[in-house]
């Protein structure tokens, strides 16, 4: 290979490399600093569409990536979290917030990038503060953004030259259609829309390709990026694959209305590019965010129609599960305590129910080693976890309402019990971490001990399960027959143990199997401990809280 040729093959592959480094780095940098509070963010502030909007177009700025964004909706979805019509608004501001890395870029700085990333790297390795070290990360990952993107364009400069590139730009500039084709591949192969149009506003500034065979390219370029969400989606629930699906319809839609008014479009652009006297990298930047934009203003009044097609493309039941908390209406904290401690319990209940369906899914997992059930026992975890915060939040602000002494002891039940369920979740979530381990490690346990592990799970589920059932009907007996339960727990931990040491003794079991398989009967006795916990309250007795 002639060596002028190899050198820019490498700048163009090393430069993307520090472009697509730098702008994950500056990414997990503005995230960190966020206090990697992102799922937050769409879980309590898309209450609409429009909310679903603006909380996209923040957590896509956070993130520096309308992809990861995406992904994080699909999740939400299929956990229950959020609907289709809110999913369809955060992914419509995920691609305005996408856009932010374009003016980036189009600022021009890359002469100073080296500096930057000096001066990030001081940040990073000269102080001990957590928050200064995360600024840091951000202002590196910036300077490397920036440096990429120099090192890039080096290597895309002999492209003027070739009379093979000049054809297709022609050829573009011709048909549309072949653009939005380049710009869709590209993006697909990169997995970054962003590091695309870098390349496209770099290839511009150059005067390598004319704006009218670049803007199709980079109406391309916002469909290649939705391969990450469908990525996201294969195998997950019914409504998380209409939510990628419904990013692939939306981009879909908004570049066959763009490419119709592309004469016009194009006229906007340099309209604009005169008007504020823009460079190159900033034209393509105005370009991408007005196309965006548009979009979104176009395509929001039909969100509803938007999610009705894609039901009906992907038809079948969502089966989602309302996470989030219901009974927890804070008018009742002052207007009547009473009626407030009862809804309280309805969702203690709740997510009483959630623990013993993230029980079932482990104990699935366990079983077929299906990740669909790893999944959903994660899922149900953050649920958990979601109204153990959402319902003592609600528990401490009536402790401080006028409660009667029946009513004050029943309070501090619930909060006992919202502990301990919390810890059910906690321990279920530890069994498919250690699955986690024995399938990526290959660890193989014996049939005597999966006979075993069967044993103990089984009953630790029908315990938990009567310990709920107990809670609701406060039943007393139900609640002693879940003591009776706990002790034989108890006795077969002691018992499996031993057996497993026999079994290491004998050579049938390797020690990483044993690892995993007293770790698993560990937490499994542990679920007990907190699930006995919860028929003591019941009884009126007092408990430690494990």
């Amino acid at each position: 290979m002639d060596l002028d040729v190899q050198r820019l093959i490498f700048e163009f592959v090393g430069g993307l490399g520090i472009f697509l480094f730098g702008i994950k780095y500056m990414g997990d940098g503005l995230q960190k600093s966020a206090g990697d509070k992102l799922r937050d963010i769409l879980d309590r502030f898309t209450t609409n569409p429009f909310m679903g909007v603006l909380a996209g177009i923040l957590v896509t700025i956070l993130l520096q990536t309308s992809s990861g964004t995406t992904a994080l909706t699909v999740g939400l979805v299929s956990a229950g979290f959020m609907t289709l019509r809110q999913a369809i608004g955060v992914i419509m501001g995920a691609n305005i917030g996408t856009t932010v890395t374009a003016f980036i870029i189009g600022i021009k700085i890359d002469e100073y990038a080296l500096p930057i990333i000096a001066a990030g790297a001081v940040l990073l390795f000269f102080f001990k503060k957590q928050k200064i070290q995360y600024f840091g990360q951000i202002v590196f990952g910036f300077g490397a953004l920036f440096y990429g993107l120099k090192t890039m364009g080096d290597g895309l400069k002999p492209l003027r030259e070739l009379q093979t590139f000049t054809d297709l730009t022609v050829t573009m500039s011709d048909n549309p259609i072949l653009g939005v084709v380049v710009g869709t591949v590209f993006t697909v192969i990169v997995q970054s829309s962003s590091a695309t149009i870098g390349i496209l506003q770099e290839l511009y500034g150059q005067g390598a390709i004319s704006l009218d065979a670049a803007l199709p390219v980079l109406f391309g370029d916002n469909i290649g990026t939705t391969i990450t969400a469908v990525l996201a989606a294969i195998g997950a629930s019914v409504a998380a694959r209409r939510a990628a699906l419904s990013h692939v319809v939306f981009n879909l839609l908004g570049t066959a209305i763009v490419i119709l008014l592309l004469i016009p479009f194009e006229k906007f652009i340099l309209f604009l590019q005169s008007t504020l006297d823009l460079n190159p990298e900033m034209t393509i930047a105005f370009a991408h965010g007005s196309f965006n934009i548009a979009n979104v203003i176009i395509q929001f009044p039909f969100i509803g129609l938007l999610a009705l097609i894609v039901t009906k493309i992907i038809p079948g039941d969502d089966a989602i599960v309302e996470y989030k908390a219901k009974h927890l209406d804070p008018i009742f904290i002052e207007q009547s305590p009473s009626l407030a401690l009862g809804q309280a319990k309805e969702e203690v209940l709740r997510m009483g129910e959630f623990s013993i369906v993230g029980l079932d899914s482990t104990h699935n997992y366990l079983k077929t080693g299906t990740s669909k059930y790893s999944e959903q026992a994660y899922s149900i975890e953050d649920a958990i976890n979601n109204l153990d915060r959402k319902i003592t939040d609600y528990l401490v602000k009536l402790s401080s309402a006028s409660l009667s002494d029946n009513e004050s002891e029943e309070h501090s039940v619930l909060m006992d019990t919202v502990r301990d369920i919390e810890r059910i979740g906690d321990h279920f979530e530890n069994i498919v971490e250690l699955v986690d381990y024995q399938i990526a490690n290959k660890v193989e346990l014996t049939e005597a001990a999966d006979t075993d592990l069967e044993e103990m799970f089984t009953l630790t589920q029908s315990t938990v399960k009567e310990a709920i059932e107990a809670l609701r009907t406060n039943n007393k007996d139900l609640a002693n027959e879940v003591r009776l339960k706990e002790d034989k727990i108890d006795k077969m931990e002691r018992s499996l143990r031993k057996k497993h040491i026999l079994r290491m003794n004998e050579g049938l079991c390797s020690g990483q199997a044993g690892i995993v398989f007293v770790d698993i009967i560990s937490n499994l006795e542990r679920i007990g401990d907190h699930a006995v916990n919860i028929a003591e309250a019941v009884l009126g007795e007092d408990h430690e809280t494990l």
